[in-house]
């Protein structure tokens, strides 16, 4: 349960996000999409209930232990990228690394990997306002992918997109999937790529009322994320 005031936001939600799915959350505006979102990716707490990754309940960490294994564990893409406007490119993906006490050359050997794999290594040197939307966005993925996260979370990521940017950031989730078996939940208006994900939660006033898809084939390991919230 999550309240705001004497809004019931979030209610009655049991859910399990298993390693290397894609998942989709769609719903009207206010159905409570970005709060499970938050709640899931530990920038939030539920009033009543737990979240669980692997065998840790997020919920009972104190606020340094949250932190470091949010750092650790979880990346994030948002709609309008979220980078620091007077670092470059490379110094943006740098900074998780960096704040969990990674050696500087080690932080920035991570960055320029993963800004090759994502065809940024021309861009590097380049500050936000430099780049186009498109390329914002793959930083900004980079920057959520660096300390290799059990889960990204994306809310809206590429609302700000034109159609060719748009389709090829959808590309790029399923892409670091197959490569990484990376995770992904993502909150979305885009039908299209609600359509293409594993499964798709389909959110009203605050509860999953349909979950559709199925889940990925094959033995997957122990659940990154478990929610239930009463």
């Amino acid at each position: 349960m999550k309240n705001f005031g004497t809004l019931n936001v979030l209610k009655g939600i049991t859910l399990t996000i298993e390693k290397g799915e894609v998942v989709s959350i769609v719903g009207p505006s206010g159905a409570g999409k970005t709060t499970l979102l938050q709640i899931l990716g530990t920038l939030d707490k539920p009033d009543m209930g737990a979240v669980f990754y692997g065998d840790v309940n997020v919920n009972e960490l104190k606020e340094k232990e949250l932190a470091a294994f949010r750092n650790k564990n979880i990346g994030f893409v948002f709609q309008f990228h979220q980078l620091l406007p007077e670092f470059t490119a490379l110094e943006n993906v740098m900074l998780p690394t960096l704040i969990g006490s990674a050696r500087p050359s080690d932080a920035e050997k991570k960055a320029k990997d993963i800004l090759n794999f994502l065809g940024l290594s021309d861009r590097i040197s380049h500050k936000p306002a430099e780049l186009s939307g498109g390329e914002k966005q793959r930083v900004a993925v980079a920057r959520a992918l660096v300390n290799q996260p059990e889960v990204i979370f994306a809310d809206e990521p590429s609302g700000s997109l034109d159609t060719k940017n748009k389709e090829e950031l959808h590309q790029l989730f399923f892409d670091l999937r197959a490569e990484f078996h990376q995770t992904f939940v993502i909150v979305t208006h885009d039908e299209d790529l609600a359509r293409l994900t594993d499964r798709t939660l389909y959110m009203t006033d605050g509860a999953v009322e349909i979950s559709r898809g199925r889940r990925i084939k094959g033995k997957k390991p122990a659940a990154p994320v478990q929610l239930s919230l009463f």
